[in-house]
């Protein structure tokens, strides 16, 4: 198969997941995971995709759905749709799944899929991460990476709109 064709493979419903999950497992492989809504992908993103890559053999990428964006960041966002979201996540060599999820936090597949390792940029505690008590309880581990400062999806946009006012 052409890398190419491997691309539309990497996204993939909860179900498809977690039988990709159970045979990466049955190898001994361990798997990562992280979370957010990547709406206009920048270095910040490519930082913490990579460092949550390097944390396990799989990284997961749970992506919020349109409906999920929109009540996280308000009516104005996504700026793109999830489908087009998830096909860019999909073409990252770091990434090896893409699943997107509808619920307000990726709870219910952090706790289907419980990775070995559980990572979250930001300035976050440990306690304040969805999904940690649920990852730690079943002997994996919560990565913290650091923001990178001066990249956001609201600050692009901040900049794009003063551009044409």
């Amino acid at each position: 198969m052409k890398a190419i064709d491997a691309i539309a493979h990497k996204i993939v419903t909860l179900p498809q997941l977690l039988a990709r999950a159970a045979s990466w497992r049955i190898l001994g492989k361990t798997i990562s995971f992280t979370n957010g809504c990547f709406d206009i992908l920048h270095e910040g993103h490519i930082f913490s995709l990579s460092q949550a890559a390097k944390e396990a053999d799989y990284l997961v990428v749970g992506v919020n759905s349109d409906r999920s964006v929109k009540a996280l960041k308000g009516p104005d966002r996504p700026v793109n749709h999830e489908h087009s979201r998830a096909m860019i996540l999909a073409n990252l060599v770091v990434v090896d799944a893409v699943v997107v999820f509808d619920e307000d936090t990726p709870l219910q597949l952090i706790s289907a899929l419980l990775p070995d390792v559980l990572v979250k940029g930001g300035d976050y505690t440990v306690e304040q991460i969805v999904g940690s008590k649920e990852v730690l309880a079943n002997g994996g581990k919560v990565v913290i990476n650091p923001i990178v400062e001066g990249f956001s999806t609201t600050g692009i946009i901040r900049q794009i709109k003063s551009s044409y006012s």
